[in-house]
């Protein structure tokens, strides 16, 4: 499945393939990012890292560290 995220500092976009169920942690893992360094929302809502990353999310990663 194809997730776009937009990385706020950056005010870059990216687009990545998930393979299978994802959580938000392991997807920011797999992009070497530290869970515990941003804040993920989706459609202008902050979820938790436990939610599952759906097809054709648009994910907003915002750096807080």
């Amino acid at each position: 499945m194809r997730v776009k995220l937009f990385f706020e500092k950056e005010k870059s976009h990216r687009t990545v393939d998930v393979r299978g169920e994802q959580t938000i942690e392991s997807l920011l893992k797999s992009l070497k990012i530290n869970p515990q360094t941003v804040i993920v929302s989706r459609n202008g809502e902050v979820v938790p890292e436990q939610d599952t990353v759906q097809e054709k999310d648009s994910l907003k990663i915002i750096r807080v560290k």
